[in-house]
């Protein structure tokens, strides 16, 4: 490999890195824009996740249109079931993880769905690649599980609930790792920001009968308003777009980068803006995620040689 080859080949791997860390932070957000929204509105999680899909779905569509990746025509079979596919994805992950927080808890519906994910993307990288996990890889994910454990506190949840609930976490582990694995070729005519983006109206439109069942309707205010408007934006067009632009840049198993960094910026966010002074042992919590996270970047941030 020439020293120009190695030296761009380090820079597309070191900027996707860079989109996973942003995607991270971003998604951290989205849990007190979440929670505000339901407070101050009323809403049941399901609508949230409801009005989080199309709001998104709406900006990345635009995004997209703005910018010359989607044109409006008619769009072929492949392209149908590549957005149906995309959408049904997202309403399983979202679906699956709001029924978990309801059957158990925050904490532990977090903490089974991102280390379901860890295990599910190293697992499924190393079999697209035909290799075997290794010792770095294992070990990273043992130190990720302990300092989430750590980092998100005690799980609270009743023996049937906490079966049900992990259950539900695991499908939409299932949903995420599916996202995040597929390495098919893009469309000619349609982007994967394009397709983020109606997949976003398509699973947003997939859970609006439930969402509808449980009441949707929601103040003219402007801080309802203000947080439907940052929960599209930052934590679902803004982050998403990064995530799967760093996809298409780099290995999949750097997307694990952003997975850790979301309950390790909602943390501090939490910290900082309501007032929760994280003990002894969430500290060491977010030291172990940033550990496993520092063994990703800089895994990932070495190009192969050849």
């Amino acid at each position: 490999m020439s020293v120009r080859t190695f030296l761009h080949a380090a820079r597309n791997t070191r900027s996707g890195l860079d989109l996973f860390v942003l995607a991270g932070v971003l998604w951290g957000t989205g849990g007190i824009a979440g929670s505000v929204l339901a407070t101050r509105a009323g809403l049941h999680p399901v609508a949230v996740a409801a009005y989080r899909l199309l709001a998104g779905g709406l900006f990345v569509t635009a995004y997209a249109l703005a910018s010359g990746r989607l044109r409006v025509r008619r769009p072929s079979r492949a392209e149908l079931a590549r957005i149906a596919g995309t959408g049904a994805l997202f309403t399983v992950f979202q679906a699956a993880y709001f029924a978990a927080v309801a059957a158990t808890s925050v904490s532990l519906a977090t903490l089974t769905t991102m280390v379901a994910v860890h295990i599910l993307v190293t697992t499924g990288s190393a079999v697209q690649e035909r290799r075997r996990p290794g010792p770095t890889a294992i070990a990273s994910l043992v130190v990720a599980a302990l300092g989430l454990a750590l980092l998100l506190g005690s799980p609270a949840g009743g023996t049937r609930g906490a079966l049900v609930g992990i259950c539900f976490a695991l499908v939409a582990a299932g949903g995420f790792a599916v996202l995040t694995l597929d390495t098919r070729p893009t469309l000619p005519t349609l982007d994967r920001v394009a397709v983020t983006g109606l997949g976003f109206l398509c699973g947003g439109c997939m859970l609006l009968p439930a969402g509808l069942m449980v009441g949707m309707a929601v103040p003219m205010r402007t801080d309802i308003l203000g947080a439907v408007l940052f929960l599209g934006v930052v934590p679902t067009a803004g982050a998403y777009v990064a995530y799967f632009s760093a996809l298409g840049r780099g290995h999949a198993g750097g997307g694990i980068v952003a997975v850790l960094l979301e309950p390790l910026t909602a943390t501090v966010l939490a910290a900082f803006l309501q007032g929760e002074r994280p003990g002894p042992e969430r500290l060491l919590g977010g030291v172990l995620v940033l550990t496993s996270i520092a063994v990703h970047h800089r895994a990932a941030g070495t190009p192969a040689r050849g």
